[in-house]
């Protein structure tokens, strides 16, 4: 059975519609399951009701016009219980409704699953047999199976348009993903496909038929010419057999076979990149059905020779500012740097990836730029949404395809206030974060990116309160050397000079990988990662020490911050590996004090070995986002259960109490780097609790500065005692809403839906 649902998953993936791809499910799903009747519902959320999409059995004119709301008959039943029903006598059960159209009164046996897509229940998968008979539980597990398959096919083709249903109002879908840099946009998508990926390549209709045929030959021929190179330059060390592989291979894109074939797709409508995919994965899913094992080994060389054409297809695509819209959202598979990097800035205006995380480079980069970005969103159909226009809303991580009048409207609404308020406290953001109560909470910045991006804030801030030492490593293709650090460090700490700032030591692992340096683990944020790294590879840890030492010469504005620390060992190993590093500096000339360290509150361990790190350390910086991801076992990261991270849990908060209480009691000074010292009612709780300084992303200053300035530290006080007596987020949430409104500070908070 298992073999069966993966060829029915392949052809349904392969469809070149949705109602290709439903009326292969439906007659499929009939044979493989030996019933009489297979038939697909479809939700219609304008009209609140189940339609009839597809069938095999049931009369065809009763498509499209049989429906029924949710609890009305026994496919409203599923769908609004969003369960399966098994039943063995459907028309002797009491919600049994008859349409005279379907001519269904004949069937006895009833089996209907939920189709349901994150959460979303989007139609019901019904099967119904003549005979009286229940359905076994093979039978019912293996339809579930399909429901589950079908959900994103489903979901992917709602997005696109590639459902067409008289029933349905309009084309709009949304899509949710991880919100890593908040703002909104409204703009048009440019799909960026990855080098030589058959399964992303956009669908494009191509302007000059003959241009992309002309195209597609010389591509061909090329490819024909490296593999007659490989051929020669390999014919004295391998078989005569294996060397006939090559002219296979020849053969395989001679004009008469492969380029004929991509040819009448183009004259059809499809751009080349377009039309070799959609003929390579044809092929590859033939051959890999056929029950020939020498058959199903050459779709692995379909495969390659159709990336290798792609890859000379895609040469021939150079971007020129006129390819992008003045609103460009940049939608791609996993979106890099240099990608990144292709756009005018100018024109960027949102960023959209199917992977990626909220630390991953281009997500701190988009922070840092101010650009609404949302990543994970795992489920999004890349091919057909090039030159489409969505809302991208940052906040929420939402991605509106094709919105409504309505929801575009509202979202111009939300822009322009936005915008309207960023204008309004730019005004202010020259003067003291001090409470009207005097109380003065120092407001630090996250760095990492060039320094001309943040050295204009220095006289907004009290210094950078993490400068996260990795990016640099992540843009170089080694480790760079002692002397290019101390070049980029020093740029940092003059800079800001004499404002102190905040280096923390190389900080890789979990989701923040280097190219030439990959850790590849099973569950990646409770392996090798931050000082665990480093501590391994001292080489690389002293090089790095040595190189913020030396460039601190003469500034003494230098602090060193300690990653993922679990116990105090890793930090007297750290601290006796800084100590060599002075003396190896002093034996060079370069005399230095030595600078603060810090221990980076991460790993829930440490809330409980304060006292111990207090001895040893001159201060505590929490960071909050892996804390709260720890504490709440919450990979943050993981679309399918990022609503369950949240740092206003209530769990979280009193851990940040109770650990800023201790820290106080300590006489330690403690501060907070992350997503929730960015936020305004966040950092009004952090400074009410006791924390010393606040770290975050430049865009988010001035809205937490506002916040300060007009908001008494008794009330902030006051604000905590209230919110840690609250059992779940959401009545946080509500709280801290409440209380902002009624304070007049409603509009520093992100809009409400």
């Amino acid at each position: 059975m298992l073999d069966v649902l993966r060829r029915i998953v392949q052809e349904v993936n392969s469809a070149r519609t949705l109602e290709a791809a439903l009326s292969t499910m439906v007659r499929r799903i009939r044979k493989a399951m030996r019933t009489d009747v297979c038939s697909f519902y479809l939700f219609d959320t304008a009209q609140q009701r189940l339609v009839l999409n597809d069938t095999i059995g049931l009369h065809s004119r009763a498509v499209g016009q049989v429906s029924m709301r949710l609890g009305e008959g026994l496919v409203g039943l599923v769908g609004q219980r969003e369960e399966p029903l098994n039943l063995e006598d459907a028309p002797s059960h009491p919600l049994f409704r008859y349409f005279e159209e379907t001519g269904e009164e004949r069937y006895s046996s009833f089996l209907g699953v939920p189709i349901i897509h994150q959460r979303r229940m989007l139609g019901v998968l019904v099967v119904q047999q003549q005979d009286k008979r229940r359905f076994d539980e093979g039978d019912e597990a293996f339809l579930v199976t399909m429901a589950a398959q079908l959900a994103g096919v489903l979901a992917h083709a709602l997005a696109t348009g590639g459902l067409s249903r008289s029933s349905r109002g309009d084309g709009q879908a949304m899509f949710t993903g991880v919100a890593t840099s908040p703002g909104m946009v409204i703009g048009e998508v440019l799909v960026i496909a990855p080098p030589a990926d058959l399964d992303s390549v956009p669908d494009l209709i191509p302007t000059d038929v003959d241009y992309e045929i002309q195209r597609l030959k010389g591509a061909i021929y090329r490819v024909r010419d490296e593999i007659r190179a490989a051929g020669e330059r390999l014919a004295s060390r391998i078989s005569a057999q294996e060397l006939a592989l090559f002219e296979v291979y020849q053969e395989m894109l001679s004009e008469a076979a492969l380029g004929q074939e991509v040819e009448k797709r183009i004259r059809e409508g499809q751009w080349a990149p377009g039309a070799l995919a959609d003929v390579v994965r044809r092929h590859v899913q033939y051959l890999e059905r056929v029950d020939d094992n020498y058959l199903r080994e050459r779709a692995a060389d379909i495969r390659d020779l159709g990336r290798r054409v792609l890859a000379h297809l895609q040469e021939e695509m150079p971007k020129t500012p006129d390819t992008f819209a003045e609103r460009t959202v940049l939608v791609g598979d996993e979106i890099s740097v240099a990608t990144l990097g292709e756009v005018p800035r100018d024109k960027l205006a949102g960023l959209v990836s199917v992977r990626g995380s909220s630390t991953s480079h281009v997500a701190i980069i988009a922070r840092a730029m101010g650009i609404p970005a949302v990543l994970g969103m795992v489920d999004l159909p890349l091919p057909r949404l090039n030159g489409t226009k969505v809302v991208l809303d940052g906040h929420r991580g939402r991605l509106f395809v094709r919105p409504t009048a309505d929801i575009e409207s509202h979202y111009r609404s939300l822009i322009a206030e936005e915008e309207a308020l960023s204008a309004v406290l730019e005004h202010e953001q020259d003067l003291p974060s001090e409470t009207p109560d005097g109380h003065a909470m120092p407001l630090m910045v996250n760095t990492g990116l060039a320094v001309d991006a943040v050295a204009s804030l220095k006289p907004r801030i009290s210094g950078v309160g993490l400068y996260r030492t990795e990016v640099p490593f992540m843009i170089t293709e080694r480790f760079p050397g002692e002397q290019e650090q101390v070049r980029l460090y020093r740029d940092q700490l003059e800079s800001f000079a004499p404002l102190p700032v905040v280096m923390r030591t190389l900080d890789i692992g979990g989701d923040k990988d280097l190219p030439y340096f990959p850790i590849d683990e099973a569950n990646p944020f409770l392996g090798w990662r931050g000082i665990r790294v480093t501590l391994d590879h001292p080489e690389v840890l002293m090089v790095q020490l040595r190189a913020m030492l030396k460039a601190s010469e003469g500034l003494d504005n230098l602090q060193v911050l300690l990653p993922m620390v679990t116990n105090v060992d890793e930090v007297d190993d750290a601290l006796r590996l800084l100590d060599r590093a002075l003396e190896e500096i002093a034996e060079e000339g370069v005399s230095v004090p030595r600078p603060k360290v810090g221990v980076m509150l991460e790993v829930p361990a440490t809330l409980y070995q304060l006292a111990a790190l207090a001895e040893r350390v001159d201060f505590f910086s929490v960071g909050s986002n892996d804390l709260t991801q720890y504490l709440l076992a919450v990979d943050r990261n993981n679309p399918r259960v990022a609503e369950l991270y949240d740092a206003c849990h209530p769990a979280v908060l009193v851990a940040l109490d109770r650990l800023a209480k201790e820290s106080a009691l300590l006489q330690m000074p403690v501060s907070l780097c992350g997503e929730l010292a960015g936020d305004p009612a966040g950092a009004l709780l952090l400074m009410g609790m006791g924390f010393n300084a606040l770290s975050m992303n430049a865009p988010s200053l001035p809205r937490v500065r506002a916040a300060i300035r007009r908001v008494p530290l008794s009330a902030a006080q006051s604000l905590v005692s209230e919110t840690l007596t609250l059992e779940s987020p959401a009545k946080v949430r509500a709280h801290l809403a409440t209380r902002l409104g009624e304070w007049q500070l409603a509009h520093l908070l992100p809009p409400r839906d």
